[in-house]
């Protein structure tokens, strides 16, 4: 079983000895592209994202309110910027436009689903559930962004095991995104890591200074996280109020690649 390799000089070590077989997957809570100095700029969010290299990115806050400038629609945008495929999964559309999750993806797209997670009067929140086709391996994908108080995330992360609790013990699932869960032992943590096994954790909040681990990646089966780390250029700390993270995800590890 591969250890886990934490941090960006592992991350880049590993990197260089995995191939094609390999999915370099990250999320990334965007705040509507608004960054350090309250400017919203799409522009310096598309740079962050092709400064990752990976080929699929969850996103949260993903704002779609067109102003007269193509970049307010921000996912069409940031596909155009960055030539990957773009899935929407609003969780508010309003007459002024979308906002919620969504995907770029370089790879196929075979399937997607949406789920509504929204808890009483709070803000509506969601996961979008995309399958790909990862070079001829199945990879299922779910974006999500949890609620900020306490029992909106216990209630959403019981909808979200109830949604995989069926699935087949060995397709590969990812999970990402911004959990908002403050508390290292909380409930939803343990939770969540009860069915995937423990997801690392790198401090991505606020982005210029980053005190807590909101951004995760959870991946059943567990050994086929190979690396995590947090993206902290100095565009990705001006750019939003949160870092990205990443991870590399084996597809189909080769015996002399397993470590």
């Amino acid at each position: 079983m591969p250890r886990l390799a934490s941090g960006l000089a592992n991350w880049h070590g590993l990197e260089q000895t995995l191939g094609d077989d390999c999915l370099r997957i990250s999320s990334y809570n965007l705040h509507r592209c608004i960054g350090r100095d309250g400017r919203q700029d799409a522009g310096r969010v598309a740079q962050v994202i092709k400064e990752l290299a990976c080929n699929v990115i969850g996103l949260q806050e993903v704002a779609n309110q067109f102003d007269g400038g193509h970049a307010s629609l921000q996912l069409d945008y940031l596909a155009e910027q960055t030539g990957m495929e773009a899935i929407a999964g609003h969780t508010m559309i309003r007459h002024e436009g979308n906002f919620g999750n969504g995907l770029l993806s370089r790879h196929p797209v075979v399937s997607v689903r949406q789920h509504d997670f929204s808890y009483r009067t709070r803000e509506p929140r969601g996961a979008l559930d995309v399958e790909l086709d990862v070079g001829g391996t199945s990879v299922r994908v779910v974006v999500t962004h949890l609620g900020l108080r306490p029992a909106e995330r216990r209630f959403q992360v019981s909808r979200l095991l109830k949604l995989l609790h069926d699935a087949p013990i060995g397709q590969l699932i990812v999970v990402l995104g911004d959990i908002n869960e403050w508390l290292p032992l909380g409930r939803p943590l343990r939770w969540m890591h009860g069915m995937f096994g423990r997801a690392p954790a790198e401090r991505s909040f606020p982005a210029w200074a980053p005190l807590l681990a909101l951004d995760r990646v959870w991946v059943r089966p567990r050994h086929k996280l190979l690396a995590f780390t947090t993206h902290s250029s100095a565009a990705a700390r001006d750019a939003s109020d949160h870092l990205p993270v990443k991870a590399l995800i084996a597809t189909d590890l080769p015996a002399n690649k397993r470590r």
